[in-house]
C-alpha cells in the first residue's frame, strides 16, 4: 500500500499538474526542533518515490536557509519536481525575531532574485505572496508578480492567507494557479469566503498544517511540556496550557474513526482534508511536513482513504469547539479581514 504513487491534479487553470499531496520542507531547516539533513534528504528521496512533486519552501524559513538546504534535490530532479517558494515575511537586519510583511514592488524583485540565486534554478514553479500587507493594494502586488512572470523568472503566482474578495481582485489582474491557507479538522477559516471564492474562480487549494501542526496526529498533547525548546509550537496558543487540555479531548472523534480504518489519526486528518477536494469541487492539494520518510509513506496512504458520509458528520463540530487562536496575533491570517 505504501508503495503505491498518488494520483495527480492540476493547480489553477492553467497551473502545473502535481500529485494530490505534496511536501511541506519548513521543518527540516527551521521552527520544529533540531534539523536532522541526512534524514530530511532521504524523506525528500521517499516522498519523489511516491509521486509528491509539489514542495513547499519560503525565504523566511531560516532565513533562506530552507530553499538552501532544498536546492541540491531540486537540481537533481528539475524536471520532476514544482518549485514553490515565497516572498513577504521580512526579517529586519540585527533583529532576528522581529518580523514585517512587505509586499512593495521594490522587496517582491529583490526577493525574488534572491530566491532564484539559494535555489540556484532559472525559474520558480510557483511564487506565492506569504502574507498580505494591507497597506498595498493587492492589485499592485499581483501586478508586480506578474512581471516576474513577464520576464521569465516565475511561472505561475500564488497567495496565501487571502480573503475571498482579495483572491478576486487579485485574480482580476492574473491568473492565481493556488491559495495556500490553513486548512484542517481544526482550522475552517478558509470556509467562510476564500473556498468558495476559489470554486468560483478554479483557483486550487494548498492547505498548510493539515495535521494541525503534528496535534492532530497524537504525537503531543501539551507544547511546552513535551517539545524543545526552540519550537514555534510552544508559543501557539491552542498548543499549551488549559486551551491544549480541552483541545487534546476533541481528538476523540478523529481516534473513533481512525479505528474503523484500521488508520492513523493523522491518516484520517489528511483524509478529510483531501476529501474537501470533493465536497467543495475544487483542486485540494495538502502540504503535510515531516522530516521522516516514514511519515510521508504514512501519509500519502492517506489520499486513498475515503469517508463516509457519516464519518463526516462526526468529525463536523470539531472545529467550533476549538480553544486559542492559531496564531498568538491573528492580524497575521485572513481571518482577521474577514
Amino acid at each position: 500500500m505504501t508503495d503505491s504513487t498518488v494520483p495527480t491534479v492540476r493547480l489553477g487553470a492553467d497551473g502545473p499538474q502535481v500529485g494530490v499531496q505534496g511536501l511541506g520542507c519548513m521543518g527540516m531547516s527551521f521552527a520544529y526542533g533540531p534539523p536532522d539533513a541526512k534524514e530530511s534528504r532521504a524523506t525528500l528521496d521517499r516522498a519523489l518515490e511516491l509521486g509528491v512533486t509539489l514542495y513547499d519552501t519560503a525565504d523566511a524559513y531560516g532565513a533562506g536557509d530552507n530553499e538552501r538546504f532544498l536546492s541540491p534535490f531540486f537540481k537533481a530532479h528539475r524536471d520532476e519536481v514544482v518549485i514553490a517558494t515565497k516572498f513577504a515575511i521580512s526579517i529586519p537586519p540585527g533583529e532576528p525575531n522581529r518580523r514585517v510583511i512587505r509586499n512593495d514592488r521594490a522587496y517582491i524583485r529583490a526577493s525574488v532574485e534572491a530566491s532564484l540565486q539559494r535555489l540556484d534554478v532559472d525559474v520558480i514553479d510557483l511564487y506565492y505572496m506569504h502574507r498580505r500587507d494591507v497597506n498595498v493594494p493587492i492589485e499592485d502586488t499581483v501586478g508586480a508578480m506578474a512581471e516576474l512572470v513577464a520576464e521569465g523568472k516565475v511561472k505561475h503566482l500564488g497567495l496565501s492567507e487571502v480573503t475571498g474578495a482579495e483572491l478576486r481582485a487579485a485574480q482580476a489582474v492574473h491568473p492565481i494557479a493556488a491559495v495556500q491557507s490553513e486548512w484542517s479538522l481544526f482550522s475552517r477559516d478558509v470556509e467562510i469566503s476564500l473556498v468558495g471564492a476559489a470554486h468560483e474562480l478554479g483557483v486550487a487549494l494548498v492547505p498548510y498544517s493539515p495535521l494541525g501542526r503534528g496535534f492532530l496526529t497524537g504525537s503531543f498533547a501539551n507544547a511546552d511540556q513535551e517539545l524543545t525548546e526552540g519550537d514555534v509550537r510552544r508559543t501557539q496558543p491552542r498548543f499549551t496550557g488549559e486551551n491544549a487540555a480541552a483541545n487534546v479531548a476533541l481528538l476523540e472523534p478523529v481516534r473513533a474513526v481512525a479505528e474503523a480504518h484500521g488508520a492513523s489519526l493523522g491518516q484520517i486528518a489528511l483524509a478529510w482534508v483531501q476529501q474537501q477536494a470533493q465536497v467543495h469541487g475544487l483542486p485540494v492539494v495538502p502540504i503535510p511536513g515531516t522530516r521522516k520518510a516514514t511519515r510521508v509513506e504514512e501519509n500519502t496512504a492517506a489520499t486513498r482513504i475515503v469517508l463516509t458520509d457519516e464519518e463526516l458528520s462526526l468529525l463536523e463540530p470539531i472545529a467550533a469547539k476549538v480553544s486559542g487562536d492559531r496564531y498568538p496575533d491573528m492580524n497575521f491570517a485572513s481571518a482577521s479581514r474577514e
